[in-house]
């Protein structure tokens, strides 16, 4: 496969078809719901944080500084929320900062797709990548990993571009990594650092002096980025300077802090990916293959494969493992998925269809039903159940939402039956079908999802059970997330008892737990509430009055 070089395909893909098809992956979910545990709620308890008045130096949680990321997704979501608050609520406004940085995403991995492989490749690689299902519910969230994968995006690009513009090549490569960094730390910069040395110490075709410009320019355009937001903290407060660098970036990476991930080994990702990235992985692995003897002068090869290595590699002796650090190697698969789509062997591309058509058709159909259960109570069976998974839960029909779910359900039905016989057409047909589950799950059963996920109406329950009169709130192994909702729906801040510098000799004591009593020592607390979210039978709240209250008042 030679660099540049447009793939021939019978019927290509038509950019406004590519775009639109984006767009609908995009928009629904971003609005309509509550902030959901666990990463949602704590993020916009960040992005809340600034809306109130904070500064974007130092970013905070409860009123309390928060140093595990730093502050660019949050202060783009303080803006999003301003600019929409005449007509969304702040977290609605908040939540179209995931659709900001996908939409770039899809840009940035579709430009890449067409200088490496050609105009089809460009239209191709956004719906290789919208269709790959580990995706699909982390783009929608309102987590820091979204402007991230944005950022690798926009270095991939960079170097897809550095053989033939340099200079603008540098410029993309720089941003790249600055927005990496002011996303999530030190993974972008280290991994794409990382790959733009690799590639001219294993490859000819990167030794020149186009590169070397434009990996001057990078460093140029990068060092704002990575420089102000760390010198402003340092200067502010030393000791959460190294709080941030020491114990949540070098700390988490080598094992030694645990910021919510998992022991899952260090082949965690291997066995990840062949769901994660599917349908894209077997494209990728396919397209190796089949160029299995042109990686030493193929940079449209040799760009993908590496990044897609280096990133492997570096998450995996990475301490900490979760499934949502793993979204930026979709973005290598993808591409290598679009570099020999068309040699795909018409037994595997008809199976892949064909498969893709009769699942997503039959979660349609159950989705459907299922929503018919919710507002008619039959199936009976299939009511019960939902019954007993949120209990008290009444759906409403909303003509609005019927309206939209009916449309994508539709448009679906003509795209597949419409469809003609190309390997182009396997990765349309997945990604319509991975577009309309999710469009269906978020609007006809997105009031069902948000009264089980959302802490409204379990906060609003404990501030009827409020005193009339209390001095403070002191909260015992209380989440992060819980916290920030506290404060956007109630405006109650609680002081830690894990933390000496919060801990007060409070008069009221909320405590979370998974459902036992948290032993709270008798004749010196009353429990005045208890109470959890609806359905949820893991997590307990309960409220406790110091039993000498009332002598203060």
């Amino acid at each position: 496969m030679a660099y540049n070089k447009a793939l021939p395909f019978a019927v290509p893909p038509h950019i406004a078809v590519t775009c639109l098809l984006c767009l609908a992956w995009i928009l629904p979910g971003l609005i309509g719901h509550d902030p959901w545990k666990p990463d949602e709620a704590y993020s916009f308890g960040l992005v809340y944080h600034i809306l109130q008045g904070g500064d974007w130096v130092v970013p905070a949680l409860a009123d309390e500084p928060f140093m595990e990321k730093p502050p660019l997704y949050y202060l783009s979501g303080a803006l999003f929320a301003r600019i929409f608050s005449p007509v969304l609520p702040l977290y609605e406004g908040a939540m179209l900062t995931s659709g900001f940085y996908m939409a770039l995403t899809f840009l940035f991995i579709g430009l890449s797709g067409r200088e490496l492989y050609g105009k089809e490749s460009g239209l191709i690689a956004p719906i290789i990548l919208l269709g790959c299902i580990g995706l699909l519910i982390r783009a929608h969230q309102l987590i820091t990993d979204v402007s991230l994968l944005t950022g690798f995006s926009m270095g991939l690009y960079g170097l897809a571009l550095s053989l033939r513009r340099p200079v603008w090549a540098g410029l993309w490569l720089g941003t790249g990594v600055g927005v990496g960094f002011m996303s999530k730390g030190l993974i972008a910069p280290g991994v794409l650092g990382i790959l733009s040395l690799l590639l001219p110490g294993l490859f000819q075709s990167w030794r020149n002096r186009g590169y070397a410009v434009c990996l001057l320019v990078a460093l140029v355009v990068a060092t704002p980025w990575l420089t102000i937001w760390p010198l402003a903290l340092y200067y502010r407060s030393s000791a959460l300077f190294v709080e941030w660098l020491w114990l949540n970036n070098l700390g988490s990476f080598i094992g030694f802090v645990q910021l919510g991930g998992t022991e899952g080994g260090h082949a965690f990702y291997l066995k990840l990916l062949p769901w994660y990235a599917w349908p894209a992985l077997p494209l990728a692995l396919w397209a190796l293959w089949k160029n299995r003897g042109m990686v030493s002068n193929a940079p449209g090869v040799q760009l993908p494969l590496i990044a897609f290595l280096v990133m492997l590699l570096v998450l995996s002796l990475a301490a900490n493992s979760r499934e949502l650090y793993a979204l930026p190697i979709l973005l290598p698969i993808s591409l290598l998925a679009a570099a020999s789509l068309e040699t795909l062997p018409s037994g595997a591309a008809g199976a892949l269809n064909w498969l893709g058509i009769v699942v997503f058709g039959l979660i349609a159909v159950l989705l459907w039903l299922g929503w018919m259960a919710l507002m008619t109570n039959h199936p009976a069976v299939i009511a019960a159940f939902l019954e007993n998974y949120q209990p008290g839960f009444k759906g409403k029909f909303s003509s609005l939402t019927f309206g939209i779910a009916l449309t994508y359900t539709v448009l679906w039905f003509v795209a597949v039956c419409r469809s003609h016989r190309s390997n182009l057409q396997i990765v349309v047909n997945w990604a319509c079908g991975v577009t309309l589950i999710w469009a269906l799950a978020m609007t006809l059963w997105l009031p069902f999802l948000d009264a089980g996920k959302s802490y409204r109406s379990m906060i609003a329950s404990l501030q009827q059970a409020l005193p009339p009169k209390y001095h403070c709130i002191s909260s015992r192994t209380l989440g992060e997330g819980q916290r920030a909702m506290l404060e956007y729906f109630a405006g109650i801040i609680t002081f830690r008892m894990e933390i000496p510098g919060r801990n007060k000799n409070c008069d009221l004591l909320l405590t979370q737990d998974g459902g036992r009593s948290p032993g709270i020592p008798e004749g010196t607390w009353e429990k005045i509430w208890e109470g959890n979210r609806p359905g949820d039978k893991v997590e307990r709240y309960r409220l406790y009055r110091r039993i000498d209250y009332l002598a203060g008042y």
